[in-house]
């Protein structure tokens, strides 16, 4: 049985030996940290804050990004020891069934086509109430953008996924050292806030089901990790880029949504209100 599974493996590693293993380890990291870190964390972690409160948030983000680590911990194995494009439809049709693997393959596209429309429309959300141009407008300049950039080759689709995904990480960054900042009384024109919006309300204010609520919000941020099992077949010694990008990549994400969310919600207290002049 052993020998069977390791022929049909080399069988199938051979038939995709055409393709352009053009990622490097840099782009692997930076695709993987950059398909997380999107409409989870800038818009929909305030409904989650709303919803569990500071604390919730922080201790849902926490629970989510440890089993998120697990799942990427498990799928890392299979691109390191099965490095094909084919991902989790592969991987379910050679050792589960081919039917199990057709129905997997179609959910993931449901799932991908659903998240890009979900993020387009984010994207003219934001940038509507920023320069009031129709978040149409927006949607379909982002759309063109996203259908050039995968029609690129495989090492220029790497290269420009890096340095977006840069600029969304250094924008995260700058977003954790001003709501620090503001958290310690340097900039905002009022006291030190601390970690009062912890307490004033309870920990739990919507109760500890809130935090589980928050969960469905969690699962949807940490959507993504999973391009890391899609880009092994066109990756450069994926045996050893998909074991770091896996770890740096899990780190990173947890430390940057708990810090993010952490410092993002400022209580409207009388004291800073008075501090405004109100």
């Amino acid at each position: 049985m052993a020998k069977h599974f390791d022929d049909k493996i080399n069988q199938i590693i051979k038939s995709q030996s055409g393709l352009n293993r053009g990622i490097k380890n840099r782009h692997l990291f930076m695709i993987t940290l950059g398909g997380v870190i999107g409409t989870g964390l800038f818009l929909a972690s305030g409904a989650a804050i709303n919803q569990a409160g500071p604390f919730g948030t922080v201790l849902a983000y926490i629970i989510g990004g440890l089993i998120m680590y697990a799942v990427m911990l498990c799928l890392g194995e299979l691109p390191v020891a099965m490095p094909v494009s084919g991902s989790m439809q592969t991987y379910a049709s050679t050792f589960i069934s081919p039917a199990v693997g057709y129905l997997l393959g179609w959910f993931f596209w449901l799932d991908g086509a659903t998240t890009i429309g979900i993020d387009l429309l984010a994207a003219g959300i934001i940038l509507h109430q920023m320069t009031e141009i129709s978040a149409w407008i927006w949607v379909l300049v982002f759309g063109s953008i996203l259908f050039v950039l995968n029609s690129l080759r495989v090492k220029s689709f790497g290269e420009c996924e890096f340095w977006f995904a840069s600029i969304k990480v250094l924008a995260i960054i700058m977003c954790i050292i001003v709501g620090t900042l503001a958290i310690i009384g340097v900039i905002g024109n009022h006291p030190a806030i601390g970690l009062q919006n912890y307490f004033t309300d309870g920990l739990f204010p919507n109760g500890i089901h809130s935090v589980l609520l928050a969960m469905l919000t969690v699962a949807f941020a940490f959507n993504g990790t999973e391009i890391i099992g899609i880009t092994a077949g066109e990756s450069k010694e994926p045996e050893k880029t998909i074991p770091k990008a896996v770890n740096a990549t899990a780190v990173r994400t947890i430390l940057f949504y708990v810090l993010s969310t952490q410092t993002s919600h400022i209580p409207n207290k009388p004291a800073i209100m008075h501090s405004k002049g109100m």
